[in-house]
């Protein structure tokens, strides 16, 4: 397509882009970013300093050779060797874990990477863009980063995804080494079921059309590249609607956004089957032998509080912590009470190690 693009074309290009963003499901924040949100991929977010933390860089190679871009806090002065490992959801980044990294830095050894193809970590084949390997991924940055002592692991939206693949494929972990799992604004399967907050009917009617719409953009990757959208409203707006579910902050809208419009909108349209098509139900028999925290914004549009409900009944005995006014991004609307909510699996999970040094700690 030639880059000299006629009016007539930029209109109905947009047109398409607003219906893909609509069609696209459970990715319908972040397409709606990739494409509207372009303009805004500011770094500038005031005094927060959301996505400024750095810790210690490491690559891991995968078994296809994909780079994983692995950062890890050290804690020399904690009680134990135990590694809290982060797995971050669908076209952001690392650097979403931002207040969580700043409240259990010192406390425990802390690992955050890159999924294959978002962030700083390396592009991958298309056909590798599926939420098994994802878990095979977690795997090798725990054999790589990890390979001995106690665990802990944390998985939002598509890494909560991640964990449970990790589980499906290697349940001995689960008994011999992680202690605790945190799985938050997630789901076991069954996402293309959802309402999308939309009338009844409509949310899953976009999710039926959401892939081959989605494929549709990605293969107009390279003119969305080029558009810079001047009129940003509605990507502001969809944004705060589908990552939040209280009044958010322009700073977190626009820390959203610059995460969003960084994944390529190929790999966004990519992952989108797999994350519709997981179901992994029946891995979750194996998060019994672990301390098991599960959360979920009252308000989550995108994996709304009826996936985490299922998650509960099928794992008797987990911590179910449901916060109110927020939304998918509850751990950037909502910080202070999904950190105390870790802090506390951190407590309990020291308490089953053994640490008798577990309270002073925490």
């Amino acid at each position: 397509m030639s880059p000299d693009v006629t009016p007539a074309l930029s209109l109905a290009g947009r047109g398409l882009l607003a219906a893909g963003a609509l069609a696209a499901g459970a990715a319908l924040g972040a397409v709606a970013e990739r494409t509207f949100m372009r303009s805004v991929g500011s770094t500038n977010f005031g005094d927060s300093g959301l996505g400024a933390l750095r810790g210690d860089i490491h690559l891991v190679s995968t078994a296809d050779g994909t780079l994983l871009h692995v950062e890890v806090d050290e804690a020399p002065d904690a009680p134990d060797d135990l590694t809290i490992v982060f797995a971050h959801g669908y076209a952001l980044s690392l650097d979403s874990w931002h207040y969580q990294r700043l409240a259990l830095r010192g406390r425990a050894r802390l690992v955050f990477y890159d999924q294959r193809s978002h962030g700083r970590s390396s592009r991958a084949d298309f056909d590798t863009h599926h939420v098994d390997q994802l878990g095979t991924d977690l795997g090798e940055v725990i054999d790589a980063i990890a390979p001995t002592g106690p665990l802990i692991l944390v998985g939002h939206s598509m890494g909560g995804m991640t964990v449970m693949a990790l589980a499906d494929q290697r349940p001995e972990l689960f008994s011999e080494r992680v202690f605790g799992v945190a799985l938050i604004a997630t789901t076991a399967g069954g996402l293309d079921s959802g309402e999308l907050g939309l009338p009844v009917g409509v949310g899953r009617l976009f999710h039926r059309l959401g892939p081959p719409v989605a494929a549709a953009l990605a293969s107009w990757s390279p003119l969305i590249d080029r558009l810079r959208w001047q009129d940003t409203d509605l990507g502001l707006m969809l944004t705060r609607m589908y990552s939040f579910g209280s009044t958010a902050t322009e700073q977190a809208s626009r820390f959203v956004a610059s995460m969003v419009a960084a994944t390529p909108v190929d790999v966004v349209a990519e992952f989108l089957p797999a994350l519709q098509e997981h179901d992994k139900r029946r891995a979750l028999p194996v998060f019994e032998r672990v301390e098991l925290l599960v959360v979920v914004g009252e308000d989550d549009r995108l994996t709304p509080r009826s996936l985490s409900d299922e998650i509960i009944a099928r794992v008797p005995g987990a911590e179910y912590v449901i916060i109110p006014d927020s939304g998918h991004m509850v751990t950037l609307e909502k910080p202070d009470a999904v950190d105390a909510s870790l802090l506390d699996l951190l407590a309990r999970v020291r308490r089953d190690i053994g640490d008798d040094g577990a309270d002073a700690a925490v």
